[in-house]
């Protein structure tokens, strides 16, 4: 029988992932793969998440499974998180987490929850938007339209966006990223997040917020402007949570889907629903990566310490967004990739083409997602000079082909 099997075409990330691993330069550099790297090209783990960790060994007693929703401390804890711990969602029970491994499981159980109550609804998702999304929600069979947010130069277009989401079905799914957009960087203003919650009133929308990057853009709080706003604001949202990047345990698949209802009464029916789709997909969720997160958000003394390697990330991210414009700049190439500095998080839209992209790659070793999509964090003080270098190449190599 699988010998009728046909071979899929390759994943463009763990096609990189391949490439690089192969490639002998010992310049290269890797702007593809996703994941917060240091200043020595490492993936770290977090001196808070190693601290939790020694403390659990101790202290742990068992490993046996939870529910379908995961431990309730930990969904606490991450709802604190995400929405403060003066929320009035919370304070009035309605919301609650249902623990998940990763935000990659929270989404296609919000998708299967959404497929399985409103089947005829369709899930808005911007231009661009994570690839993954579309796989996610349309294997679940949720109907999938687009509404735009970048325009021809490849900067945010807010004018489109809202026409976009004016025009989308009453009643239909609408996905936003809450901080740090994914492929993009591009972020709403918090001016920009109270139109478009007018709109979501208007069109009677049910908001769908990735959450992936929480406190790489701006900060903790600061990032988790739109989310909160519209928390606040609508009577039912749904919301995918993942505490990966922000606590730096990608391996350990942690996440959560919030849901917020208008009562308690609705939010213990909508999350019957969520346990028996769970149920389906993964049954319980991996425990270790959670224990970590509530350990660390409930200590006096490793939340600090957390907050400040946090901290720390974010303000690497930034500066090598700032040393990589001006090196460009030094480079010879004006303000051409000065957009760079107004994205947040860890990726950039270049705006490189495909062709560029390709270049770079073949004559430099330098690895970037075909759509111009640069893992900001995979530069460092030691590789974001040779960077400048094979980018401004590049752009001359498409200038002058011959």
């Amino acid at each position: 029988m699988f010998e009728s099997i046909q071979t899929t075409g390759d994943d463009s990330i763990l096609g990189l992932i391949e490439k690089f691993k192969n490639d002998p330069n010992p310049e290269k550099v890797d702007l593809g793969v996703g994941v917060y790297r240091d200043a020595a090209g490492v993936t770290p783990i977090m001196r808070a998440v190693k601290l939790a960790e020694e403390q659990l060994l101790k202290t742990e007693t068992t490993k046996t499974y939870t529910d379908s929703h995961g431990d309730p401390e930990f969904g606490r804890a991450a709802m604190a998180m995400a929405f403060g711990h003066d929320s009035a969602i919370i304070k009035q029970g309605r919301v609650a987490a249902t623990q998940t491994p990763g935000g990659s499981a929270a989404l296609r159980l919000a998708a299967g929850l959404m497929a399985s109550e409103f089947p005829h609804k369709t899930a808005w998702l911007p231009t661009p938007t994570w690839p993954n999304h579309l796989a996610l929600l349309s294997s679940a069979g949720l109907p999938l339209a687009r509404y735009p947010y970048l325009d021809d130069r490849e900067e945010l277009d807010f004018d489109a966006m809202l026409a976009g989401l004016q025009q989308i079905p009453e009643g239909d799914v609408v996905l936003l990223h809450a901080c740090c957009h994914n492929p993009t960087g591009y972020d709403l203003s918090n001016a920009q997040w109270h139109e478009v919650l007018a709109v979501i009133q208007q069109r009677h929308l049910l908001p769908l917020i990735d959450c992936a990057y929480l406190g790489l853009g701006d900060g903790l709080d600061e990032d988790a402007y739109g989310l909160r706003l519209l928390a606040d604001n609508l009577d039912e949202m749904l919301v995918t949570f993942s505490c990966c990047k922000n606590f730096g345990i990608y391996a350990e698949r942690t996440g959560c889907l919030f849901i917020i209802a208008g009562n308690s009464q609705i939010l213990a029916e909508a999350r019957s629903s969520v346990a028996a789709v769970a149920r389906s997909l993964y049954s319980s969720p991996p425990g270790h990566g959670s224990s970590i997160v509530k350990t660390i958000l409930a200590s006096d003394t490793l939340y600090p310490i957390w907050r400040a390697e946090l901290d720390a990330m974010r303000d690497r991210i930034k500066a090598m967004r700032s040393q990589l414009v001006t090196g460009l700049q030094d480079c010879g190439l004006g303000r051409q990739f000065d957009h760079i500095l107004e994205q947040k998080g860890l990726f950039s839209y270049t705006g490189l083409s495909a062709d560029q992209v390709e270049y770079l790659r073949r004559q430099h070793s330098v690895y970037l997602i075909a759509s111009g999509r640069a893992n900001i964090a995979g530069l460092t003080p030691d590789n974001v000079d040779y960077t400048c270098r094979a980018i401004a190449q590049a752009v001359a190599q498409a200038c002058d082909p011959a």
